[in-house]
């Protein structure tokens, strides 16, 4: 969850990671801190809230030093407070940590008996009294003998007091990002920190160990030995990074999605204008299962919901979906003949993640469906879809979840055609995909519209979300996307559902949102419409453009581009989001940080 950010190689080394630390602060922000080394000696600043209150503190006791670590915390272990966040200083080291050290009781037990003392509530400061102690001819070996002791995991870097140009990293399930710059070290736990030094980087495994200089990276393993990396160009802009105007993260990259939407097919819809162009092995492999599993956490989820009905509509393939945090602590029925698709945005998602590893374990292909290159689940994959979403900032996915669907649509689409899906059909399908991106920005310039709908329910306490077939998926994610950053109580429902307990729920202060898109099963829904109003409920629709039946039935409605049935989530998706964005503003909550969550959950 934590952002971890270092910098070595300028007497500005602080403000270059309190920069950095800005860049990371979707990662958590309960506390933040920033250490460097100054003639020799360690120097600590470190403050409970938001960053901006580190921030106020540095202005009144800046730091200076040519070597910086800093961190932005998400609390696990400990509540927020000045004590609890990082970094953490013992003897000559100064640490910071993300992610959750099992074995930290046992070793906190021992590491007191043996005099130490503890100044925090935290694992990590466990990490810290292990490599103040550990014996080393350097820092790294230090490390690596420290981290011999350490179940769990861990993304850390550390300085000390005895070699204050060197900055050690090591890695264990957590993210960890290395800069390569020609005269300075650069280290951040997620890409946009990087941005303005460099587009080089390097990323470290699991089970690795680097070192990093002024112009020098070192990596080994936790035996010491060396381990060659090649760099990766990265080819996200800074500017990709920023708000561009905008007045939240959010808000940017709910407009950025015709523009993902157009990376994502770029390259992917072949010339004949009737199959896709992915990898045949990857399309082969998945066609061919006896059975497909497709699992994510959150908002990735119903991005899996949406694949399912695309792979059973199109390559009629039998399919489940399973929530990644409980099918790692299942007992699957899993093997070669079935294939796990995985989606997560960071490709750092710790549930998915594991249930990845659990899977390929018993023999499944894995394909995963990711944004961030060279992520942990990437690397844990047989084959992987890029979406090529671009940096997503907001800790609310919106780009991110709908560059995942498009990504499974493709996917479904190549299935679709080695199964035998005729040619007619799939031109239709990848004719409808090229249009995306317009009939995105077709919603998005209803902006107006929707904003007038939020001020009206901006001060309700609760709402009801729902949907049937390919709208079920887009009601879940609707009221995730609300209670997210709203902090109204939002619960999405297939409509048909609704006897069977919610609509004991409707009363006038409950407005229900409604995906109504033309369909086989609009009819149904008009009929749940009509079951709401006999109770007084108040309805916002999502219907598609020139249907005029629904306006007498509903007290609200956005109207979307009439596309395949298939690909409805996407245009019904765009304006839910934009819903919960403007009622979100209208109560003034903190859009880009909504409280007691964060961007990637790299954590159980």
């Amino acid at each position: 969850m934590c952002g971890i950010v270092g910098y070595v190689g300028s007497k500005r080394s602080a403000d270059y990671v309190l920069d950095g630390l800005r860049r990371l602060e979707y990662r958590g922000y309960d506390s933040a801190g920033i250490a460097t080394i100054d003639e020799g000696k360690i120097r600590l600043r470190r403050k409970k809230g938001k960053l901006r209150e580190l921030d106020e503190l540095l202005r009144n006791e800046p730091l200076a030093g040519e070597i910086a670590i800093g961190h932005t915390r998400w609390a696990t272990h400990g509540r927020p407070s000045d004590e609890n966040a990082h970094p953490h200083h013992v003897g000559d080291v100064v640490l910071v940590h993300n992610g959750i050290i099992e074995n930290y009781l046992a070793l906190r037990e021992e590491l007191g008996k043996a005099g130490s003392t503890f100044e925090s509530d935290t694992d990590t400061e466990i990490i810290a009294h292990l490599v103040a102690a550990a014996k080393g001819a350097t820092l790294a070996e230090r490390v690596r003998t420290a981290l011999e002791r350490v179940e769990g995991a861990y993304a850390i870097a550390v300085i000390s007091e005895m070699e204050p140009n060197t900055i050690v990293v090591a890695k264990n399930a957590s993210p960890l990002i290395i800069g390569v710059l020609a005269d300075a070290g650069v280290i951040a736990s997620d890409i946009p920190a990087l941005l303005p030094y460099t587009r080089e980087i390097k990323i470290l495994e699991e089970g690795e160990v680097a070192t990093i200089r002024p112009g020098s990276v070192e990596i080994t393993d936790l035996k010491g030995e060396p381990v060659d990396r090649p760099s990766r160009i990265i080819d996200w802009s800074p500017v990709m990074a920023e708000k561009g105007g905008h007045k939240h993260f959010m808000h940017k990259e709910i407009f950025e999605q015709p523009r993902a939407v157009t990376d994502t097919l770029r390259g992917r819809l072949g010339a004949s204008g009737n199959d896709v162009e992915l990898d045949q092995a990857l399309v082969k492999k998945v066609a061919e299962a006896s059975r497909v599993m497709l699992t994510a956490c959150g908002t990735s989820y119903h991005a899996c919901l949406v694949g399912r009905l695309a792979l059973e509509e199109l390559a009629r393939m039998g399919c489940d979906v399973e929530l990644a945090s409980e099918l790692r602590y299942r007992h699957p029925l899993l093997g070669p003949e079935t294939a796990i698709l995985a989606i997560s945005q960071s490709g750092e998602t710790a549930d998915t993640l594991a249930a990845i590893k659990a899977a390929r374990e018993l023999g499944s292909p894995v394909v995963s469906v990711v944004n961030v290159i060279d992520s942990s689940i990437s690397r844990e994959s047989d084959w992987v879809l890029y979406t090529h979403a671009g940096p997503e900032i907001g800790v609310a996915s919106t780009k991110a979840f709908v560059t995942q669907v498009v990504a499974m649509y493709l996917l479904a689409i190549g299935v679709a055609r080695h199964r035998g899906l005729d040619a007619t059909r799939s031109s239709e399908l990848i004719t409808g995909l090229r249009q995306m991106p317009l009939h995105i920005e077709t919603v998005l310039q209803q902006e107006s519209r929707i904003i007038e709908i939020a001020q009206r329910f901006k001060h309700v306490s609760s709402s009801l979300y729902l949907g049937r077939g390919f709208g079920y998926p887009v009601a879940l994610e609707g009221a995730l996307k609300l209670k997210e950053i709203s902090y109204i109580h939002a619960e999405g429902y297939a409509a048909g559902e609704m006897k069977h307990g919610p609509i004991a729920l409707i009363e006038p202060e409950v407005p229900v949102v409604v995906v109504a898109t033309a369909g086989a099963v609009y009819d149904k829904v008009l009929a749940n419409i009509q079951e709401v109003k006999a109770r007084e409920g108040v309805v916002i629709a999502i219907a598609t453009a020139g249907d005029r039946t629904i306006e007498s039935l509903v007290d609200e409605v956005v109207y979307v581009p009439d596309v395949d049935p298939v690909f409805a989530p996407i245009v019904t998706t765009v304006p839910l989001q934009l819903l919960a964005y403007h009622v979100a503003d209208l109560r003034g909550t903190d859009i880009d940080q909504p409280r007691n969550l964060a961007k990637s959950v790299t954590v159980e």
